[in-house]
């Protein structure tokens, strides 16, 4: 595992075609997220039963929760077609346009990265999502005339790891607006579980849950992680995974025993070193650890918040005592204040 992040191309292909070969096809069989699957699962059947194209629906969450994976999943479950592309490969109202002007009835078109759509494409995708219609400019100066081209009804999918940057006109088109959380220990040992019966893998309960507690929450880590496991146990354990297999394989590897990286590192070493414990600001994290504030509330905040480690308060982020413990750092005595930062 590169300590920098950085793999090859041929690398990140192969991990995107290992990620895909493991993802559940039914809403049956996809795991955790219960909720969610419940309104999906009301809101299918009634388009079934219809015999209509679905509501629209806009999943957002941190990444590698399994948002590809439900569009996917909302296609198969219908019987209906799958197109997919990305925000930021929808650079003109030309790209889009091409790929509207093929969708077919009931079909389900995905869009990954929807908030990093080109103002005035998104504008163009208002029209189809509402109206069910494209807005074509023929000519140029006086000449100008706009073509209404309509589209049959269709499904558009929605996926986005910052709910917060895709503007309300947009986010208004969407019929259902759903959240994807972290999963527990237990629903990604069941995950573990599968994969590994998916790729011919032995591995008995405590082995996968050993690989669970380390994967932050994620499926996709979870199944990366059982990937370079699995190559340690072919290697140096007669290929069975159990606990200590597990245990060893991933301290080689580096990784933390809650999944913690070197971001979520720095942040709770400033904030209990640092700072006390807190309350301190998220500007001023930010600022110590050289990160976006953003990136840090969307991305890394969430998981420590499920470990226990940090809250967020009016006053800023406090240290929870499991992290004093889990860091052996003891809480300084008196309060914090003097040193805290309100932005």
């Amino acid at each position: 595992m590169p300590k920098n992040g950085i793999v090859s191309s041929s690398q990140q292909e192969e991990d995107v075609q290992f990620e895909a070969s493991l993802r559940p096809r039914l809403l049956d069989d996809f795991t955790g997220q219960t909720k969610l699957k419940e309104n999906l699962a009301i809101a299918i059947e009634a388009a079934r039963r219809r015999g209509e194209a679905m509501d629209h629906v806009l999943l957002y969450g941190p990444p590698g929760l399994g948002k590809t994976t439900l569009a996917t999943i909302i296609a198969a479950e219908l019987g209906v077609p799958f197109d997919q592309t990305s925000g930021p490969i929808l650079q003109k109202k030309l790209d889009l346009t091409g790929i509207l002007s093929n969708i077919r009835a009931r079909q389900v078109f995905f869009i990954d990265e929807i908030h990093r759509l080109m103002p005035d494409v998104e504008e163009m995708l208002y029209s189809a999502l509402e109206d069910f219609r494209v807005d074509i400019l023929v000519g140029a100066g006086v000449g100008a005339r706009t073509h209404s081209l309509p589209l049959p009804r269709f499904t558009a999918i929605g996926a986005t790891t910052r709910q917060g940057l895709v503007s309300a006109p947009l986010r208004g088109r969407f019929g259902l607006v759903l959240r994807l959380n972290h999963y527990n220990e237990q629903e990604l040992t069941k995950i573990v579980e599968r994969s590994a019966a998916l790729l011919g893998v032995s591995i008995d309960r405590a082995g996968a849950a050993e690989i669970a507690r380390r994967s932050r929450g994620t499926p996709r880590i979870a199944n990366r992680l059982l990937r370079r496991v699995r190559d340690y146990a072919q290697v140096r354990a007669q290929g069975h995974i159990d606990e200590p297999v597990a245990r060893t394989a991933l301290d080689l590897l580096e990784v933390d025993r809650y999944g913690l990286d070197e971001i979520d590192q720095k942040i709770m070493r400033t904030i209990l070193e640092k700072y006390g414990g807190g309350p301190v600001g998220l500007n001023t994290i930010a600022a110590s650890i050289d990160e976006e504030p953003a990136t840090i509330e969307e991305v890394y905040e969430p998981y420590l918040m499920q470990l226990g480690f940090i809250d967020r308060t009016p006053r800023g982020r406090v240290a929870m005592p499991g992290a004093f413990e889990y860091f052996g750092i003891r809480p300084k005595s008196g309060p914090a204040s003097a040193q805290t930062t309100l932005f």
